[in-house]
């Protein structure tokens, strides 16, 4: 367990600090974006993942590390956005963006922990495809439940879908880091 923590923090100090400097070129225009928006820009991400998975040939130089670390950040922007609300104009320096980053993926960690204990590491067995498909199955619950109005009957909220995806995704980062090696 302690392996998958340093792991997971390199995946996360990955995608920081492409976030950081995300932010020094953009600021936070990415304020303005409601959450179905994000959701649509994590879903390309994860339909180009499972693309790339299935096709053999490849007509654009990404492969599927970039796409995961685009999940991550913008599951990251969605939990700002559940909690801040959405802007009408960019309204983050790259300081608050950035501790906020730390704020979610520090309670999305604890929960990776919490659910790595009772389900033994589980992940380390699956298949990346796995994980890619059910980032897309988060993805098409998130979708419905914002069809709702955000309201569930009995299922987790929009929340805990978007942490979930930032935890498979960071999992198969770990796999594609460890088959690199």
């Amino acid at each position: 367990m302690q392996n998958t923590s340093k792991q997971y923090d390199a995946v996360v100090e990955e995608c920081r600090n492409l976030f950081v400097k995300k932010m020094s070129d953009y600021g936070s225009a990415w304020r303005i974006l409601r959450l179905p928006s994000l959701t649509d820009q994590i879903f390309i991400k994860a339909q180009r993942i499972r693309q790339l998975q299935e096709n053999t040939e490849r007509k654009v130089d990404e492969g599927e590390r970039s796409e995961f670390i685009g999940i991550i950040n913008y599951s990251i922007m969605a939990l700002v956005q559940l909690e801040l609300g959405v802007v009408e104009q960019p309204d983050l320096s790259t300081e608050k963006a950035t501790e906020l980053y730390n704020k979610h993926i520090k309670i999305t960690k604890e929960l990776m922990e919490n659910k790595n204990h009772d389900y033994g590491e589980a992940w380390r067995d699956m298949r990346i495809s796995s994980l890619t498909d059910l980032i897309l199955q988060k993805l098409l619950r998130v979708k419905q439940i914002e069809d709702n109005q955000g309201k569930t009957l009995v299922s987790e909220g929009i929340d805990a879908n978007y942490q979930d995806m930032i935890n498979y995704a960071i999992f198969a980062m770990i796999h594609i880091s460890e088959s690199d090696n």
